[in-house]
């Protein structure tokens, strides 16, 4: 299945959807803030991308607000922050077939298409 998950107020996450037209392509479409990521989803693209920590966004505001840059923290902590705010998914998060993408770089989002 080819699924997205993303933000729906989050014009990068809009442009990278246009830009792939995942709308036409039937992809399903997962809004992070309505809609929470589960413990299970979260393990499955840990199985993928091999951790929690390449899943998590260091750019979210509350990174910053929680003063997490100053902590070492664990994969079990990237998880429980991933579980616990949205905000910490590093976004957005696409499905295709059996392979996943991760954020929005330019790299990231030429894999992508290239994929599709």
């Amino acid at each position: 299945m080819n699924k997205i998950y993303y933000l729906s107020s989050c014009d990068t996450c809009k442009r990278i959807i246009s830009e792939l037209e995942l709308k036409e392509k039937g992809f399903v479409f997962q809004d992070i803030k309505t809609e929470k990521i589960t413990p299970a989803q979260l393990e499955e693209m840990k199985k993928v991308v091999g951790s929690y920590e390449a899943l998590f966004s260091r750019i979210a505001r509350k990174y910053k607000e929680f003063g997490l840059a100053s902590k070492q923290l664990t994969e079990t902590d990237y998880r429980n922050f991933i579980l616990e705010e949205y905000t910490f998914l590093k976004r957005p998060v696409i499905f295709i077939g059996k392979k996943v993408f991760v954020g929005n770089t330019k790299a990231v989002i030429a894999e992508a298409k290239s994929a599709l």
